[in-house]
C-alpha cells in the first residue's frame, strides 16, 4: 500500500518512525529516506542507523527557504539522485518498506516531477509498503494512496515562543 502523512500538525515523521519501527520489530527489512534533513541531528537517526534491517539515506539536508545559501540547482539535484535511488529500489524488491520522509515538501516545492513519481509508485512492487510524508501532499499523489492521513495542527507550544526541544522535535 501507500500511506500518507500529510497536514500542517507535529508528528507525521513520528508516525512513519513509528511504523520503520514496527516493521524492524518483526525481522522486515526497512529502507529510510529523509528530505531536509542533516544526517546525525535528529534522534531518530541516531538510534535507527544502529539497526541490521534498515538503510538510511538523507538527501538535500538543508532547505533553501530556510538557509539562504543553498541553491535551488543543488537541492533539484539532490532530489533527482534520490528519484534514482527510488527507481534502483524498486527495481532490486530488497525492501518490505520504503519510507520517503519529507517527500512531500520536494514534490511541492517542484524539486520533482510530480507526474513521474505517481508513474513510478504506480510501478511500484505490491509487496513493498510506501510512506511518504510532509506538508502538502499533492492532490494526484493523494488519489492514488491507499491510506491518507492528515495532521493538523490545533495547538503547539511553537506559538508561544517554545523553541524546539531536543529529543522532542528532533
Amino acid at each position: 500500500m501507500i500511506e500518507i502523512y500529510t497536514g500542517n500538525g507535529k508528528g507525521k515523521t513520528t508516525c512513519a518512525v513509528g511504523l520503520v519501527i514496527r516493521a524492524l520489530g518483526h525481522g522486515m527489512k526497512v529502507c529510510l529516506v529523509q528530505f531536509f534533513k542533516d544526517k546525525a541531528y535528529y534522534g531518530e537517526q541516531n538510534i535507527l542507523k544502529k539497526q541490521k534491517n534498515l538503510k538510511m539515506y538523507s538527501f538535500t539536508p538543508k532547505h533553501p527557504c530556510f538557509y539562504k545559501n543553498v541553491k535551488q540547482e543543488f537541492v533539484k539535484s539532490e532530489c533527482e539522485k534520490a528519484v534514482e535511488l527510488i527507481e534502483k529500489i524498486f527495481k532490486e524488491k530488497s525492501y518490505n518498506l520504503l519510507v520517503l520522509d519529507e517527500f512531500n515538501i520536494a514534490l511541492c516545492g517542484k524539486f520533482i516531477d510530480i507526474k513521474k513519481i505517481i508513474s513510478l509508485l504506480e510501478k511500484r512492487p505490491k509487496s513493498m509498503e510506501v510512506v511518504i510524508t510532509g506538508r502538502n501532499a499533492p492532490k494526484g499523489l493523494i488519489k492514488i494512496a491507499d491510506l491518507v492521513s492528515e495532521i493538523k495542527e490545533i495547538k503547539h507550544p511553537y506559538r508561544k515562543g517554545v523553541k524546539c526541544r531536543k529529543g522532542i522535535e528532533y
